[in-house]
């Protein structure tokens, strides 16, 4: 029996419950008290316990009721990561809040309506390495998740540099090997000119050479098939 209760010891869950709702907070600890599996580790008020005091409980989950804040650049404590999982409980059905939350590194989302046993259950899935939300929540992740992929991909298209059809022509016959003297007289240019523009083409695709110029002009799909 002592080697059972050992063994559930060794494997209990450790909580520290950094919770400003005063009611909420001895709500929870009544809560973790009787499962063999979960123990608390520390509680008290965001407000006022100093993050030191989490990262030296060794706690495995950190249930709290608001969001993390950034830590200001010369919070020297406050830059070294929790390595801990950040459930957040007792929250509004809000999906701007809740992308919050995913941005500040929570594992978990509980609104107000959950229960005693949806409580203990994200508890025990967070620790496991899982993540806990609302499917309408999970939903809106997925969606903004997708959002921010085709606003790096436009960002991509917005960076490919700018040529005109004269100086894609160019740039091709650049491919093709010819001179400088042998495009001028191809385009009906003077050789000038096309140094010029050669010049201009190899500052806009941010070349050092003809070679690498041709190259990036090819990677954006610039040259013109001969």
């Amino acid at each position: 029996m002592d080697r059972a209760k050992s063994d559930a010891a060794v494997r209990a869950v450790r909580i520290f419950l950094l919770v400003g709702n005063r009611l909420l907070r001895d709500t929870l600890l009544r809560l973790f008290r009787k499962p063999p599996d979960v123990s608390i580790v520390g509680q008290g008020s965001p407000s006022v316990i100093p993050r030191s005091d989490v990262q030296e409980s060794n706690c495995d989950v950190i249930l709290t009721d608001s969001i993390p804040v950034p830590a200001s650049a010369d919070d020297t404590a406050a830059q070294v990561p929790l390595a801990a999982e950040i459930l957040l409980v007792g929250m509004e059905d809000d999906e701007e809040e809740f992308l919050a939350a995913v941005r500040a590194g929570s594992s978990g989302y509980l609104l107000k309506d959950a229960s005693a046993a949806d409580v203990l259950s994200a508890v025990r899935s967070v620790s496991r390495g899982e993540a806990v939300c609302p499917p309408r929540l999970c939903m809106s992740l997925f969606k903004w998740i997708a959002d921010e992929a085709r606003e790096i991909s436009h960002r991509g298209l917005d960076s490919r540099p700018s040529l005109t059809m004269r100086q894609q022509q160019l740039v091709s016959l650049v491919a093709r090997g010819l001179t400088n003297k042998e495009i001028a007289s191809e385009l009906n240019l003077s050789e000038f000119t096309v140094k010029n523009h050669l010049h201009r083409i190899m500052k806009q695709v941010d070349a050092d050479s003809r070679h690498e110029a041709v190259e990036s002009a090819r990677a954006h799909g610039y040259l013109i098939p001969q």
